[in-house]
């Protein structure tokens, strides 16, 4: 059976790099679905369809039978909720580096998102 992985992180905690180092598992993360030919353009009024976005492409994955590993900042178990329910096995890392966040996020955001973080 295929096994999923979730990487939980703040921006800057080494979420992607430790997605990509995981040979043999396709990767997804929200923000995946910003990049293009312009490269990344987010659009926060377009973060549920990007959610929505990586949960398909990791449902359709595992479906295929292959190890998914999906990097999202997952700050509250709900966040995570949806990937639970795919009924795959799941392991849960989490990311506590300290590096500059490769998309820009400003600093009061990331504050947000330490203050609502949920432990599990």
């Amino acid at each position: 059976m295929p096994e999923l992985v979730l990487i939980r992180g703040l921006p800057g905690s080494g979420k992607s790099t430790m997605a990509k180092a995981m040979a043999g598992h396709r990767h997804f993360e929200a923000d995946m679905y910003f990049c293009g030919n312009r490269g990344y353009l987010f659009d926060p009024r377009r973060l549920p369809d990007a959610h929505r976005w990586c949960q398909q492409k990791t449902l359709e994955a595992l479906s295929g039978g292959f190890d998914v590993v999906v990097s999202n900042t997952f700050t509250q178990k709900w966040e995570m909720q949806p990937y639970l329910d795919m009924g795959f096995p799941v392991r849960v890392i989490e990311a506590s580096g300290s590096w500059p966040n490769i998309h820009g996020v400003p600093d009061h955001a990331i504050k947000r998102m330490r203050q609502r973080w949920e432990a599990i």
